[in-house]
């Protein structure tokens, strides 16, 4: 199994930026895809932000401009840079990858890192 490892979160001002790590576990296999979700209170999961393989990128229209997702195929790394954060961009986020097995995809998740914008 893979194992990812978040870093990156804290309590940051509006306007403000971080940059979130994933780290994964093992470098022997392929990712399809490599993402971010975030939930905040109250709210269902949503996504953020997604890398396939290719380097196409898609972002959710609420930090698209803001928001800029990497990854590091060679050190396994996953990483979303947020910029000119907002309140509402409060959440725990989690990242994830997708790896194709050997005959399903299967999708590992991060532990979550909490990210709290406010004044």
């Amino acid at each position: 199994q893979v194992q990812l490892v978040e870093s990156g979160g804290g309590l940051v001002q509006p306007g403000g930026s971080l940059r979130l790590s994933c780290a994964a576990s093992r470098s022997t296999f392929s990712i399809n895809a490599m993402g971010w979700y975030r939930q905040a209170p109250g709210k269902e999961r949503e996504s953020v932000a997604s890398i396939i393989s290719g380097g196409r990128t898609r972002y959710a229209d609420s930090v698209k401009g803001r928001f800029t997702i990497s990854a590091d195929n060679a050190k396994n790394m996953v990483y979303l840079q947020m910029n000119s954060l907002k309140p509402e961009d409060t959440a725990v986020y989690y990242c994830y990858v997708d790896i194709l097995g050997r005959y399903v995809e299967n999708r590992y998740w991060g532990q979550g890192t909490q990210v709290t914008v406010s004044s």
